[in-house]
């Protein structure tokens, strides 16, 4: 099975590139939307890790610029009812560490942001990942908050997206304020987030 490849950059798709391998062959790899606008221009190196999907009506290749990616892949698509095109889909919208956060946090609406994918599937994979996705070696930066609940985080940071602050400045600030005080509830939480937003808005 192809599991990595180091090729010239002929063309683009609306969802793959072709690869010019050292020995003359060209190569199909579907790609994430993500992954697809970091290439470089036409003509120039691309390597990219392969895992190699192989139906009654086709064989197709998947490349990814990082083995964590390619692992996740590999994780979704053993999931029943989930096929490569879902799991490119759910990989374009959340990188793996996003996956875990999901998961560590009991994130399950998040899957539903992914194009195609309702509630009752949301569901079905979300289980999946957590029996079958290892949170233990998630990124620093990502893990959730020790000592506060994964339902301050995430109710603290809707009531904030409520009052019109945008997703990333909520997170950023509410992970700030349990950073400090981990003990805080809900509307504890949610005070000292905006307390600190107003702050910072005066700064400015």
């Amino acid at each position: 099975m192809l599991a990595y490849i180091e090729g010239r950059l002929l063309e683009t798709t609306t969802n793959s590139a072709i690869l010019l391998s050292a020995g003359g062959v060209g190569y199909e790899v579907f790609m994430t939307s993500a992954s697809l606008s970091q290439l470089p221009n036409k003509g120039e190196t691309v390597c990219v890790y392969l895992y190699t999907v192989v139906r009654e009506d086709a064989l197709e290749l998947y490349g990814f610029f990082s083995w964590d990616e390619r692992q996740t892949f590999i994780l979704l698509t053993s999931i029943s009812k989930v096929g490569a095109k879902t799991a490119l889909s759910i990989l374009a919208t959340f990188r793996p560490d996003d996956l875990r956060k999901i998961v560590l946090e009991d994130n399950i609406e998040a899957l539903t942001r992914v194009s195609g994918i309702g509630k009752k599937t949301a569901q079905h994979v979300f289980l999946e990942l957590k029996y079958k996705l290892k949170t233990d070696d998630i990124s620093s930066g990502s893990m959730i908050l020790s000592g506060s609940s994964p339902s301050v985080l995430r109710e603290a940071v809707t009531g904030l997206l409520n009052l019109g602050y945008a997703e990333e400045e909520a997170e950023k600030t509410v992970r700030e304020v349990l950073s400090s005080t981990p003990e805080l509830d809900v509307s504890g939480a949610l005070r000292a987030a905006l307390k600190k937003l107003a702050s910072l808005s005066g700064r400015r």
